[in-house]
């Protein structure tokens, strides 16, 4: 049963002994996508990598399991999978907004735990982890969106401190959105008409 309390809690004592390890990658992983910013569709290609090598990190502090820096890049080991759907988010995401700024912002969150299942299930094709998603999310979307709210107090101290709070909050959402999933998985999620699969 998903309690918001209970999760930002359990990510706040997840990041005790690891809150090191959370800041290198996450700073190493914000160069990168700021360099490839400078190189044509770089970031495009490379978001979804990452976002997948961010969420294999961050669920493992969040379940206690043996993590490491270079797990960052674990999603190069299923590259194409991981790239495509980066990219089908992304354009997924503008399709809808052309719509108005609203549908956009929802179905932004229907795709937001991609990168987490595809983490948890590298065997998926970039279209059944998405489908995955919006099927977790059916239900959820408000919970991420008053989740995430709930850290403005945290982004403004970001503001005011220059961005040197952010070495904290940065890894205190991520960890916290890897425990939301980690909540909300049990759901089950349908791949295709004829096939249903559960996320455990």
């Amino acid at each position: 049963m998903y309690n918001r309390k209970q999760v930002k809690l359990s990510a706040k004592e997840s990041l005790k002994g690891n809150l090191g390890l959370a800041i290198g990658v996450l700073l190493v992983l914000s160069l990168i996508i700021v360099a490839s910013s400078y190189i044509p569709f770089g970031s495009l290609i490379l978001t979804g990598v990452l976002s997948v090598g961010l969420a294999i990190v961050m669920l493992g502090i969040v379940r206690g399991t043996a993590v490491e820096f270079k797990d960052l890049f674990g999603g190069f080991n299923n590259f194409g999978t991981t790239c495509i759907a980066g990219i089908l988010v992304s354009v997924f995401t503008f399709l809808w907004s052309l719509l108005f700024v609203i549908p956009g912002i929802v179905k932004s969150y229907s795709y937001a735990m991609t990168s987490y299942i595809l983490a948890d299930h590298p065997e998926m094709t970039a279209q059944e982890a998405i489908d995955a998603s919006r099927k977790m999310m059916d239900g959820h979307k408000m919970d991420l969106f008053v989740l995430q709210l709930s850290f403005f107090w945290w982004y403004l101290l970001c503001g005011i401190t220059f961005g040197i709070a952010f070495l904290y909050v940065g890894p205190y959402v991520s960890a916290a959105t890897a425990k939301f999933y980690d909540t909300i998985k049990g759901d089950t999620v349908v791949i295709d008409n004829s096939e249903t699969d559960t996320i455990a």
